[in-house]
């Protein structure tokens, strides 16, 4: 982990992408679709104040990452957010899961799994990744539906394990 003021270790939070940054205005409040070209680049919507809440967990002292089980490129990932000054500490997306996580375990692995990059915080859509936080040592919090309150509900479920487990 990278060090922080006092050469303590950074919590490091990290964020799905599909159904979680990614929402379809639909069924979400979204960010502002990017300007032409990039619109038709990227097409992917974010939720309304993803950058905000990125922003604000890093002013915090966090690290926040990308855990994602799709197979998006880490070029794709980093120039989408690039757009909405947005910098990522960290990614893991399906290719690197599979090449660090599974690996030549014979055993399926779960899709995700935070704890071996030792992210303190997951914040996912999916029921069974939530499901198997306890087990495989993860702190997760599910969003998935609209809600107005999200990025205060991440940052003090955010700051909570961090004065549990960094005792800050």
């Amino acid at each position: 982990m990278k060090q922080g003021r006092n050469d303590k270790p950074k919590m490091r939070v990290s964020f799905d992408l599909d159904e979680v940054l990614f929402v379809l205005p639909e069924t979400h409040k979204t960010e502002p679709p990017l300007h032409f070209p990039f619109n038709y680049i990227y097409k992917e919507r974010l939720r309304l104040g993803t950058p905000d809440v990125i922003r604000a967990l890093q002013s915090q002292g966090y690290e926040v990452w990308v855990y994602t089980s799709s197979f998006r490129s880490m070029n794709y990932i980093k120039g989408l957010f690039r757009h909405y000054h947005v910098k990522f500490d960290g990614i893991v997306n399906g290719n690197r899961h599979v090449k660090e996580v599974q690996r030549d375990n014979k055993e399926q692995l779960p899709q995700k799994l935070p704890s071996k990059y030792r992210i303190s915080l997951h914040i996912d859509d999916e029921a069974i990744v939530c499901s198997l936080g306890k087990q495989y040592g993860y702190n997760v919090y599910q969003l998935n539906a609209q809600d107005d309150d999200w990025k205060e509900k991440v940052i003090a479920c955010a700051d909570k394990i961090r004065k549990r487990e960094f005792g800050e």
